[in-house]
């Protein structure tokens, strides 16, 4: 296990070799589009926002402020990584505390990867009754491959590389810069 002085280093080593993908202002512009869209299909329809915790911290807490109407908010948690840069199993921490019985319901992630964790929670959610189910994610991963659920709603677009920052991890570390970087040789 490492001291917390060779983790700050290694992780301070991770950002200085990353390359930069979305600076600060382009994550805001994406942002801003992507709370108007939601706003114009949900802004009548008092709907729950469950965001999927930790990773959709960073992404709920800038878009809910823009987001002009009456919800009501709730979260899960759901981890498949861990702190791997691989996938691995699902460990369901945190079911919906709310009903969603009849509710309109928005699962927010931070990114679309595989689609595995978030056509779980989407099924679990119409499972236990949701009017509907529409799901936002910051960044959707251009993997190449087919996915099992495509996001309703995607803030950006990135390369199939390991991403990080804007609630994005890098082996646990970095999920709070404001703007998306990618490690180098991914």
């Amino acid at each position: 296990m490492m001291d917390i002085e060779t983790k700050r280093l290694h992780t301070q080593a991770m950002l200085d070799d990353a390359e930069l993908l979305f600076g600060e202002d382009a994550c805001r512009r994406e942002l801003l589009r992507l709370a108007g869209e939601i706003t114009a299909d949900l802004g009548d329809k008092y709907p729950l926002i469950l965001p999927v915790m930790g990773g959709a911290v960073v992404f709920t807490g800038q878009l809910l402020p823009l987001l002009h109407f009456p919800l009501d908010f709730d979260y899960v948690h759901v981890s498949r990584y861990g702190d791997k840069l691989q996938g691995g199993n699902f460990n369901w921490l945190r079911a919906p505390q709310e009903s969603v019985a009849g509710r309109h319901v928005l699962v927010l992630d931070d990114i679309l990867d595989e689609g595995h964790t978030m056509a779980a929670i989407k099924r679990q959610v119409l499972d236990l009754g949701a009017a509907s189910c529409a799901t936002a994610v910051f960044a959707n991963k251009l993997t190449g491959k087919e996915k099992p659920i495509n996001a309703d709603y995607i803030g950006i677009n990135v390369p199939n590389r390991y991403v990080f920052g804007y609630g994005m991890d890098a082996a646990g570390a970095w999920r709070n810069l404001a703007a998306v970087y990618a490690l180098r040789g991914q």
